[in-house]
């Protein structure tokens, strides 16, 4: 399967953003589905997970509440909309396919989309 995370931009602090994260290939249906970030000069960090049929998520304490993860496996995409947003959630933000839904390590994870630029003025 390839990933390809898309609708990054540049936003004022409060503002929302919508990333999506396209896959193509057979069987997206059968993958859970990551978002990290990364930050310059910072390491990737894990954001959220969702599950295959979309019913269990997970979120990073500095995004609960702000955002939501949730996926269209007819469309074959995952989303992460984004409200709330701070100057600290600027970062290229990318998309992967995760071996179990409680993985949260980088190196857990499987197919990595290209990322998209987040950046939040304050």
């Amino acid at each position: 399967v390839q990933l390809q995370a898309y609708g990054g931009g540049l936003v004022q602090a409060g503002g929302s953003l919508r990333l999506s994260c396209a896959a193509s290939g057979r069987m997206f249906s059968s993958y859970h589905i990551g978002w990290f970030r990364q930050a310059p000069g910072k390491e990737r960090e894990f954001v959220s997970t969702i599950s295959r049929s979309g019913g269990t998520t997970y979120y990073a304490d500095s995004v609960k509440g702000r955002f939501t993860i949730s996926r269209d496996n007819e469309k074959n995409t995952v989303y992460l909309q984004m409200n709330s947003l701070k100057p600290e959630d600027t970062a290229v933000y990318y998309c992967a396919t995760a071996p179990r839904i409680l993985a949260r390590r980088p190196e857990e994870f499987g197919y990595w989309g290209q990322g998209t630029l987040v950046t939040v003025s304050s």
